[in-house]
């Protein structure tokens, strides 16, 4: 991921910090009063949180022909209590470090949704948290979870703890505090947290751990993401890139096409760029770029996937390690993965990377099908190039949704104590990204705006929610 990526991010934190709002323009809701009376108190309820204000700003965008069609959802303050979380936890996290030096950071934990299900959503580790990014995770999270048809809601927590550099024995202390405070807030039927950036298979282990030892109790089903050997799920590591690419195929197959013979660019290197990769190799297309926060690997022949799993998942090693190892590759050292020409792009590594400016670079170069393996990783303006161009667009909500869906399905085995083969989760994996796509396409459809996937998985999903908390009463 190029530098420049990185630089709208920090701003954003940093006008947050500094309480001046967003720095990303969003237009106003004019063609419905009630809806932008809303938005604007969501903004002055909650100053400075700009991502937060985006999130809530584009579900909001589509829900004018929602409330003509279901008045009840005004009539009952829907809109105004799903924006608003049941329940926000800020706690502090003393630590100790190798040297002995005791350490302090923050830690977070937003209930935003219990309407369908226990609170579900991932946990990040990141300089760049606070309250604002936090609660934008849990808001999509509300829908990306009721788009899943699985019975969960929404949530997401984590800190600006930064496990880069860290030894083993820090992150182990670490998690070990944050799980002092956040274990009394959890359970299988309360709040089931599970991995983010940051967040793998090794601190699941360590919160895991913790959480059993405080509370003598081995509660599988309270944390996903965990080890093979003590109740995870197989799939689950490779769920979210796997899924997004089976979205990618059903947006491509209504269109007439299929993802084999494209050139793609997939931005990240973590768990679900690397996946999503596999998969796309695995359908017969071809990955020619991949990044990190310093740059861009640019393989033209496709991306030595075994390569690149050495380096950034065994070795831990920045991208640029692997044109070391693969010298007929080139490495752009800052520079902007949007503007190597691709037919399918699938932005995998952190919220508003790609902006109008790309969006347009890469709908000049021939993109037919962009969809988000990260969270809002495009910014309104992107979104709107996309839209306007034609091309098929795939929100985060939706198309990433493969990762929670897995974890349900964990959640699954845990509670009747089983454990499904590897081409049996894929397959219900599948089922799932398949239905999530059909429900967004038809959804678009019986809403005026055929082809909007966004339109259509945000009505899909708050139609869903909004019906159960009619059904539930003033909670």
């Amino acid at each position: 991921m190029a530098a420049k990526k990185n630089s709208v991010v920090e701003t954003s934190r940093r006008n947050a910090v500094a309480g001046r709002g967003p720095s990303i323009k969003t237009p106003t809701l004019a063609q419905n009063p009630y809806l932008e009376s809303v938005y604007q108190e969501v903004v002055r309820r909650n100053p400075g949180e700009c991502e937060f204000h985006q999130a809530v700003h584009e579900v909001l965008d589509s829900l004018g022909p929602v409330l003509a069609k279901f008045p009840e959802f005004a009539e009952h303050r829907i809109i105004e209590r799903i924006c608003e979380p049941e329940r926000q936890i800020i706690f502090r996290i003393p630590w100790q470090d190798d040297k002995g030096e005791v350490r302090i950071n923050r830690g977070f934990r937003v209930e935003f949704n219990s309407a369908l299900g226990p609170y579900k959503g991932g946990l990040r580790f990141h300089p760049s948290v606070y309250l604002g990014i936090v609660k934008f995770l849990g808001f999509e999270q509300i829908f990306k979870n009721s788009l899943t048809g699985m019975p969960i809601g929404g949530g997401k927590g984590g800190s600006d703890f930064d496990p880069h550099g860290k030894s083993d024995n820090e992150i182990m202390r670490f998690c070990q505090s944050f799980m002092n405070e956040l274990y009394r807030h959890l359970g299988e039927y309360t709040d089931v947290p599970a991995g983010d950036i940051g967040v793998g298979g090794r601190e699941i282990g360590f919160l895991f751990g913790q959480y059993k030892r405080i509370t003598n109790r081995y509660e599988s089903g309270v944390l996903t993401g965990k080890g093979l050997s003590y109740g995870g799920s197989l799939v689950r590591t490779e769920a979210t890139g796997y899924g997004l690419i089976f979205f990618i195929e059903q947006m491509l197959k209504v269109r007439g096409e299929s993802i084999k013979g494209k050139t793609c660019v997939v931005s990240g290197s973590g768990n679900v760029a690397i996946f999503a990769i596999e998969k796309i190799h695995q359908m017969g297309g071809k990955v020619i770029a991949c990044s990190d926060s310093d740059g861009y690997i640019l393989d033209k022949r496709g991306i030595d996937l075994d390569l690149l799993k050495r380096v950034k998942l065994e070795q831990r090693k920045r991208i640029r390690e692997y044109v070391e190892q693969q010298p007929k590759s080139h490495y752009v050292a800052g520079g902007n993965i949007w503007e190597v020409p691709c037919e399918v792009a699938a932005p995998c590594a952190t919220q508003n990377e790609l902006n109008g400016k790309d969006a347009a670079l890469l709908s000049k170069n021939g993109v037919i099908a962009v969809a988000e393996g990260a969270n809002m990783p495009t910014t309104p303006e992107g979104v709107k190039v996309f839209l306007d161009k034609g091309v098929a667009f795939g929100p985060g909500k939706a198309a990433n949704a493969g990762g929670v869906a897995t974890s349900a399905l964990e959640m699954q085995q845990n509670a009747s104590r089983d454990a499904w083969t590897f081409d049996f989760t894929e397959q219900k994996l599948r089922q799932i990204m398949m239905g999530i796509h059909d429900s967004c396409y038809k959804t678009a459809e019986e809403f005026g705006t055929p082809g909007n996937y966004v339109n259509g998985a945000n009505i899909c999903g708050f139609i869903k929610v909004a019906k159960a908390m009619v059904s539930l009463g003033l909670i």
